[in-house]
Formats: C-alpha cells, sequence, structure tokens
C-alpha cells in the first residue's frame, strides 16, 4: 500500500455495497442508522473508494479477523471515531456464524456518554475497543484568580488520563477535531492552560497545534511501535451550508468537486506533527475522500430529527471505507 496515495482517487457506484446491513448489527447506534430512522434512497451506500494508482483489497471479513487473531485493536476520539469503531465491528461482524461469540465486554448498551466501549469477537479472541476522548489532553480544575468566565481549564501540555488504558494495544487509531471549536470551547468557559498558566489569549488552532505535540511526545516515549501501530485520522469534510454554516442540505450523491472541502486547518496540523514525529505513525488523510460526500450525512435521518446533522455520517456508509483502508494496512506486503 506504501507506494501509492490511497486517499488519492474517485469514488465510484459499486452495487455489491454495503458490506452489511446495519439493523443486522447491534453495535450501531441508532442515530446513525439512516434506513431505521426513515432515509428513502439507497445510492450513499453504493459507493466505493478508488485510489489513482491502486487497488484496495477486496474486503475478507474472515480473512481480517485470521490476521487480527489475539489482538487489541484501540480507537481514540470523539463521536466520529465511535462511528468508524461500530463500522469495524459490523464489517468483522459479516465474518462469523455464532452472532453470540460477538459482545460487549462490560454488557454496556452503546451511547454517546460513556468513556470506555469494548467488543470481543471470542472465537478469534480479538478485542476492538473504543475511548472517548475528544481532545486527547486532560482538563483541569480552575486556578486561583482566573477571572469569572473559565469555568474549566484544557492542560494542553497532559495527556487525557486514560491514556494509560491504550498502551496495550496492537493497532491504535486517534482522531480530535470536531470539538475544537469557540462554541465548545471559549463559549462554554472551557479556556486552555499550559504548565500553570491560563493561556486566555491563545487561538484554538494554536491550542490545538500545542495539544498534538503533547501527543506526539507521549506517543515517542509511551508506546512500542514495534507491536503497535499508530495511525492518526485528519479532519473528516462536514457539509454545512447557509450563511452562519448551521444549514444542513444532504445530496441524493456525491458531489462532483471537492468544492475547497479538502482542505483543512486542523488536518494540515495533524500532517505536519506526525511529519516531525521519532516514531512511526500513519496519517489517514480522509479530508479529500470526504469532501464529496455530501450525500453521506445524516441529516435528519438520526435520533433527534429535529437537528439535522452534516457532521456525522450514517451507517453502513462512508466510515466503512474508512476501516477498509485501515485494515489493508494490516494485511500482510
Amino acid at each position: 500500500m506504501d507506494t501509492c496515495n490511497v486517499f488519492e482517487g474517485s469514488w465510484v457506484r459499486d452495487d455489491s455495497y454495503p458490506l452489511y446491513d446495519a439493523s443486522h448489527c447491534p453495535f450501531v447506534e441508532r442515530g446513525f442508522n439512516c434506513l431505521a430512522n426513515g432515509r428513502k434512497d439507497r445510492d450513499y451506500t453504493k459507493w466505493r473508494w478508488k485510489p489513482k494508482n491502486c487497488e484496495i483489497p477486496r474486503f475478507d471479513a474472515r480473512g481480517i479477523l485470521e490476521q487480527l487473531r489475539g489482538k487489541r485493536v484501540v480507537f481514540v476520539g470523539d463521536s466520529l471515531s465511535r462511528t468508524q469503531w461500530e463500522s469495524m465491528i459490523c464489517l468483522l461482524m459479516t465474518g462469523v456464524e455464532d452472532k453470540k461469540s460477538i459482545y460487549e465486554i462490560k454488557g454496556n448498551k452503546i451511547t454517546k456518554q460513556i468513556r470506555f466501549l469494548g467488543v470481543r469477537f471470542s472465537t478469534f479472541d480479538v478485542r476492538i475497543d473504543f475511548y472517548r476522548s475528544v481532545f486527547l489532553v486532560r482538563p483541569g480544575s480552575v486556578p486561583r484568580h482566573a477571572p469569572q468566565r473559565v469555568k474549566t481549564t484544557l492542560r494542553l501540555d497532559k495527556i487525557d488520563d486514560i491514556s494509560h488504558e491504550w498502551i496495550d494495544s496492537d493497532v491504535l487509531i486517534f482522531n480530535s477535531g470536531h470539538w475544537w471549536t469557540r462554541t465548545k470551547l471559549f463559549d462554554v468557559g472551557w479556556y486552555f492552560q499550559v504548565d500553570n498558566s491560563l493561556k486566555l489569549g491563545m487561538t484554538i488552532n494554536s491550542g490545538f497545534n500545542t495539544a498534538l505535540l503533547t501527543w506526539a511526545s507521549w506517543v515517542e516515549s509511551t508506546i512500542n511501535t514495534n507491536r503497535t501501530r499508530v495511525f492518526f485520522r485528519t479532519f473528516e469534510s462536514s457539509h454545512w451550508s447557509g450563511q452562519n454554516h448551521n444549514s444542513c442540505k444532504v445530496t441524493k450523491r456525491p458531489w462532483k468537486r471537492t468544492n475547497r472541502k479538502e482542505r483543512n486547518p486542523i488536518s494540515n496540523m495533524i500532517n505536519k506533527v506526525v511529519k516531525s514525529m521519532s516514531a512511526p505513525v500513519t496519517v489517514m488523510h480522509v479530508t479529500p475522500m470526504t469532501a464529496y460526500r455530501s450525500d453521506g450525512h445524516v441529516g435528519t435521518w438520526s435520533d433527534q430529527p429535529s437537528v439535522p446533522d452534516c457532521s456525522h455520517w450514517c451507517l453502513p456508509g462512508v466510515p466503512d471505507m474508512w476501516n477498509e483502508i485501515l485494515l489493508s494496512y494490516l494485511l500482510p506486503k
């Protein structure tokens, strides 16, 4: 896979897709199962990503499970990471006859709030885990003498306190980005802190970059990259429109052009930081491939139809392709 940029290519229609039915996969949360929530068109499930200069191997659930036997795959990030985690489980389930042999290890239901979810494929002794860590760094308490608008701090110099649970893994996939916005931070009283000093004037991009450097040095000092293959997924394009970027029109077909959505400051920072690392980390640069997929979003077919959503993706759908690409990196060369 390394000789070709697998993220440069186009979407081609393929009637052998989708690879699973979300209604037969108990690990898809209701909010992402667009067909169950009343979406009538199915075309958005029928697209395969075709790289310009190579092929992504045909997905073979059984072969992948054999490859992953005895291993632990860990996703860390926000709800987009959870979507990819759900997609991965549904894809792999298609290779297992005894569906009861696949279960959430604590018997938890798949919900937005829970910080840890782990699914075990017992026949293959494979674990697919998800840790909710939307910033990758940890929240801190408000220092004395802080202005009143500061309700919580984000310790940009400290990796998340659950990070010790990510170490013992064979494949480790990170994402972050969707929470690095004014509305999710400054507007609700979250401000940046480094060491003991509050950084009230620090921009969000600068905060994100500082957090990424903290993550990078944690990977370099903590992860045994001879065992663990590390990935970082870039920002997945959202398709909000209108003056305040708050209206959401889900199309019937992918866009023919990326309409300038293939570039993103968060993705640029991820690419730059990973390039500077001494540890081997693979960037999954999904920003350009998702830029075309204005048809793949949840829209009003979620568990909250009154709140249109042009950030999250329907399952089956676009995140399945991220997993096909991810798994192709793990196949023997």
